[in-house]
Parts: structure tokens; C-alpha cells; sequence
């Protein structure tokens, strides 16, 4: 007889029968087993079946079998999506949005079907998108070394090193190598963002409001963190330390062979330079190569980045850093919780003023980690 053909009564008649012949000598255990797993399923699977039919009784004698059935195929369409799935869709946005405005997590995770590591919530998929393409536009974030390492983070660097030598067969034994190394110690820091938005922009809600906010903050986050890694190399010293990586450094004006004096500085391992510098310079730069009659390229075909926390030639002063010539390669950025960006809303302190403030957060360490990658130019 077909399992499905039993009974509950036989199903369990067969199981008792079961548990007695696993003490008979020569048992196909294996196969008992199996058995026996068959049976149980089965039983499970009439009680899941009575329990739906149950609830259809319910709803009909309410009167809200529609209701009830949309109800179940959204459950179990929600149940099949991952995460990554659920991010993306209107209604996780939606949830989100009114997150933000209210910091109630509950109809957010609601939504979720999978747990998530540490209890921290997932953005929706739309903001990883303006978080990604906000580091790949910046021209320096997107060439730096980056990490994701939790904590501090030590990064070790060659001060001094010996090149390597050639040994002839029956010579005498080569020198041993002087190798002398530096480590660079990384220390996140928060790097913060506020803007005011009025009560009409929370009005938007949904994507509007969510696109609204992380566009502005994460371009002004990425912006002051991109200002801070060229300081990192402005500022960095010219000898190198135990805990410190060294740039090199020329004194020029902007002249048709500063960026070639710059740039022969560098060590060998500098193999994707790029020239640095304030738009204002750049103008003096090319006044410099219309002076030569354009017969040679002052930047010497390499890429020009330009970044206004450098001062302007002419309005820096005597012994300012206004270029940096070098492979950002050479500078380490750290995202201890990754590239993501905290939110925290406050509509209270500018209430009076229909004003709400949201604050952006980024956890990130950041620092010169590499010798002979960088040369800066300073004025006379």
C-alpha cells in the first residue's frame, strides 16, 4: 500500500513496528531509517495540510479568503527572496525612508528574511549605488589603497634597503641585505557631515528623501576625506622614521619642468603617478607652456587631479606645498566598518525653524604608508 494510502493510526502502527525489528540481527538499519524519516515527513506534511485547510474555514466563515490568500503568496514571496533581493524593491525603500525620519527600525527589519550580522541594519541597494559611484568619481579616493580591516591597523614600510647584488660562481659571498622597516599605525577617526533639510524634503519620503540626503552627505564626506589624504602627503616628512613613510620634496615655480623635476624623485615603485594641484595653478602651468610656445607639455602626459584644499600658486606663501606629484598607491585609507555612511536625524533642535538635521558619519583611517611614492612642489 502507497504512504499516502495510510492512515495516521497505520502510519504510526508502522513506526512502534519499526523500533522493534532495529533490535532483530540482521536489521537493514539504513534502510529503517529511512523509513522511518519517510513516515515522520509524511505526518508533518498532513498537519501542515490540515492547518492550511483550518485557516481557509476561518477566512471564508469571516469572509476574508482574498484577503488571506494575497496575504500567504506575499508571505512566501518574501520568504524566497535573499536580502540583497529585498533591498532593492520599493516597499524596503519606502520602510527605510520612514526609518530615517522616525529611527524605528521594526517595520525595516519586517521586511528582511535573512539575519544580519551584528544587528546593523542593511541600506537599500540604491544607496550602495551612490556610496560606490561617489568613491569611483572621486579622482583620489579611487586610486588610494584601500582596506576594510576592523581597528587600528599597522602598516609595515621599507625605510632603508639594500639592492639586490649578482654573485659569480667561486666568488666570495654576497653582503647581507640591509633592510631597515618602518610601521605606520592607522587610527580611525570620524569624519562628520550635517546638512538641514526642510519639513517639505521629508514630506517627499520614500526614494526622494532617501536619494535627497545620502547624495548631499556622501559627496560631502568623500569630498573632506579626499582633502584629508592630501594632506596626509603635504604634510608628511621628508626623512623617514620608525613610524613615519617620507615624500620627497623640490622647491619651483611653475614652470614647463617642475613636474619633471617632481616626478624624478620618485622611486621605481611609483608606476601610476598623477599631478595634484589647485585649478589656479593649473592656469599658471599653462601660462608657463603658451610662454614656450606650447613645445612641451609642462605635465609630461600624466593625469592632472585637481583638488582645491592646495592652495593656488599665487596665494600661497612662501614654502606652502601647492603641487604633489605621485602614485596614490602610496596612501592607505581604511574603512574599519566599511565604505558605508551612518545616519542619525534630529528634528527637534531646529524645530522652531521647520528645519531638520541630519548628521553622516564615515569611520576611516588614513595615511602615508609607503617611502619614495610622492614628491611635493613648494613655492620659493
Amino acid at each position: 500500500m502507497e504512504l499516502k494510502e495510510l492512515t495516521i493510526e497505520q502510519i504510526e502502527e508502522r513506526k512502534s513496528a519499526i523500533v522493534a525489528e532495529l533490535d532483530n540481527d540482521g536489521a537493514d538499519l539504513d534502510a529503517l531509517e529511512a523509513e522511518m524519516r519517510s513516515l515522520n515527513e509524511e505526518i508533518e506534511a498532513r498537519k501542515a495540510e490540515e492547518a492550511k485547510k483550518a485557516e481557509i474555514r476561518q477566512a471564508i466563515a469571516e469572509g476574508n479568503i482574498g484577503k488571506v490568500t494575497e496575504e500567504k503568496k506575499l508571505e512566501e514571496r518574501e520568504k524566497a527572496m535573499t536580502n540583497n533581493e529585498v533591498r532593492a524593491t520599493k516597499e524596503y525603500v519606502d520602510a527605510f525612508a520612514r526609518y530615517l525620519v522616525s529611527e524605528d527600525a521594526t517595520e525595516v527589519r519586517s521586511l528582511l528574511t535573512e539575519n544580519v550580522a551584528g544587528g546593523s541594519l542593511p541600506v537599500p541597494a540604491m544607496v550602495d549605488d551612490i556610496i560606490r559611484t561617489a568613491w569611483e568619481r572621486n579622482d583620489i579616493l579611487s586610486r588610494v589603497r584601500r582596506t576594510e580591516i576592523r581597528g587600528n591597523l599597522k602598516v609595515a614600510f621599507e625605510r632603508v634597503a639594500s639592492a639586490a647584488g649578482v654573485h659569480t660562481e667561486g666568488a666570495a659571498a654576497l653582503d647581507e641585505e640591509t633592510l631597515k622597516l618602518g610601521i605606520v599605525t592607522m587610527v580611525p577617526a570620524s569624519i562628520k557631515k550635517w546638512i538641514t533639510i526642510s519639513d517639505e524634503v521629508v514630506a517627499m519620503g520614500g526614494e526622494a528623501l532617501v536619494r535627497y540626503i545620502y547624495d548631499e552627505v556622501t559627496y560631502q564626506i568623500v569630498k573632506k576625506l579626499s582633502d584629508l589624504v592630501v594632506n596626509d602627503i603635504k604634510t608628511a616628512t621628508t626623512s623617514a622614521t620608525s613610524i613615519a613613510a617620507c615624500v620627497a620634496q623640490i622647491t619651483s615655480a611653475p614652470t614647463v619642468t617642475a613636474i619633471a623635476s617632481a616626478y624624478a624623485n620618485l622611486s621605481d615603485e611609483a608606476t601610476d603617478p598623477v599631478v595634484i594641484m589647485n585649478k589656479l595653478t593649473y592656469a599658471n602651468f599653462v601660462a608657463a607652456q603658451a610662454a614656450a610656445n606650447y613645445s612641451i607639455d609642462p605635465f609630461m602626459g600624466l593625469p592632472v587631479v585637481f583638488n582645491n584644499s592646495l592652495p593656488a600658486y599665487d596665494a600661497a606663501s612662501s614654502g606652502n606645498v601647492y603641487a604633489i606629484v605621485g602614485d596614490l598607491k602610496g596612501e592607505s585609507v581604511n574603512y574599519p566598518e566599511g565604505d558605508g555612511i551612518a545616519l542619525k536625524y534630529d528634528d527637534l533642535s531646529k524645530a522652531e525653524l521647520d528645519l531638520v538635521k541630519v548628521v553622516g558619519r564615515q569611520y576611516a583611517a588614513h595615511a602615508v604608508t609607503a617611502c619614495g611614492r610622492f614628491t611635493n612642489i613648494k613655492k620659493a
